[in-house]
């Protein structure tokens, strides 16, 4: 629809990968880079990781683009939850092998033999195998011995991994992959785009459809774009689409950062969150969600507040669109140490003045009184506890978010 309203010529922000729209951000150059020179050295394991949405499988579509098919031949797989033996059925199946009925010896006499008339073609051949991150170890182990395949000491198979970021930890951390870890002969990771660079990636698959400036960007617009995006490809593409599509609905031909704010509040809502709590929290709203998480629940007994008692009053947090720990803001005492049971009784004197002393105790009611005590001292140690637990989320809150950490000038002073 908005590809009509202002006359382009195709969809540029779609979500399907197209090598067509490859940008080339910092981070993705320097992955072609490494490909490469990976291909240049015609052997071994390249690895490609990113979040998702990165725009790994653009930026292998655009190097297959780059390539000459009399001299290379590269075939994809995107691979699934599978074994070692369904993926070897898979890759023969990509070479254009018949697997069926065939013992898995013979599978493999199948490929090689492929794989040395290629050689002798003059073609080199690339395995490229997308979502590595669902291979199961015996699967990474048969690519392993795929790459073992050689004729006249040059390998017959080269082969890219692309994955997601877990499956760097799986690669180089699994202790029964080293051999398959000293053949990566190159790695890189896809970063986010940075914030400069949300504007040109926009306006560089704008003027891949014929866009000759309408509708226009305000340079806040930019910025709100990237906020929600963190720089992530995809998700940048899933704003500014439905950012064009509610442009063409309102007939607009400037898209400014409230426009963003509006799509961006749409999108939430249909995701069921609400927009207002996407903004970080302030650190006082942390440590109030921290505390209600972690306050013990009140004892049965009942003391009332003595004059010197110390309370915090925790700004007070809807408790919709709440982080996973937040709940409603409740008030935090931290009491002095309760007195023993000679201060009771001596305040007890104290009360009464001029009257006369008071009938001696009886042990059981001393019994009681110092049960109550007991328990009293006891919720002192918890709140003890939930006060260290509290102060230590805030440490750890600030050493995350530094730029939203309190000012020492205007924080309220605690004294023990």
């Amino acid at each position: 629809m908005y590809d009509q309203f202002y006359g382009f010529t195709g969809r540029p922000f779609q979500l399907t990968p197209d090598p067509h729209f490859y940008f080339e951000s910092g981070t993705h150059r320097k992955a072609m880079s490494y490909l490469g020179y990976g291909l240049a050295q015609g052997e071994g394991f390249i690895v490609i990781t990113g979040d998702v949405g990165a725009g790994k499988t653009t930026l292998v579509g655009h190097l297959m683009n780059t390539i000459d098919p009399n001299r290379l031949t590269a075939v994809k797989l995107v691979s699934t939850q599978v074994e070692g033996d369904d993926l070897l059925r898979l890759v023969a199946e990509q070479f254009g092998i018949e697997w069926e009925g065939e013992s898995k010896a013979e599978l493999l006499r199948s490929m090689e033999q492929y794989l040395r008339e290629q050689a002798r073609a003059g073609k080199r051949t690339l395995l490229i195998v997308d979502e590595g991150q669902n291979l199961a170890i015996s699967a990474l182990e048969e690519l392993r011995m795929l790459s073992n395949f050689v004729l006249g000491g040059h390998s017959l198979l080269q082969i890219f991994l692309l994955g997601q970021p877990e499956f760097r930890q799986t690669l180089f951390h699994s202790p029964t992959l080293e051999q398959l870890r000293q053949r990566v002969i190159a790695t890189h990771h896809l970063d986010p785009m940075e914030p400069e660079e949300v504007e040109p990636y926009i306006l560089h698959r704008l003027g891949k459809v014929g866009w000759t400036g309408n509708p226009s960007f305000s340079p806040d617009a930019f910025e709100e774009i990237f906020d929600y995006s963190e720089g992530v490809p995809r998700k940048l593409n899933v704003l500014v689409s439905r950012l064009l599509l509610y442009g063409a609905v309102e007939q607009m031909t400037r898209i400014t950062a409230q426009n963003v704010r509006s799509v961006v509040a749409e999108i939430e809502a249909d995701r069921g969150i609400d927009a207002s709590t996407l903004a970080p929290l302030p650190v006082e709203e942390v440590v109030a969600a921290a505390a209600a998480a972690v306050a013990p629940t009140p004892a049965p007994f009942a003391a009332p507040t003595p004059a010197n008692e110390t309370t915090l009053e925790w700004p007070q947090r809807a408790a919709d669109g709440a982080p996973p720990f937040a709940q409603p803001a409740e008030t935090v005492i931290l009491t002095p140490p309760d007195p023993s049971a000679d201060e009771v009784l001596a305040r007890m004197a104290a009360a009464d003045g001029d009257a006369p002393a008071a009938p001696a105790i009886d042990p059981e009611q001393l019994a009681a009184l110092e049960a109550q005590i007991a328990s009293l001292e006891t919720r002192l140690v918890e709140q003890d506890a939930a006060l260290r637990r509290v102060l230590d989320l805030l440490i750890e809150w600030v050493e995350r978010d530094p730029e939203n950490a309190p000012n020492p000038a205007t924080s309220r002073t605690w004294a023990a």
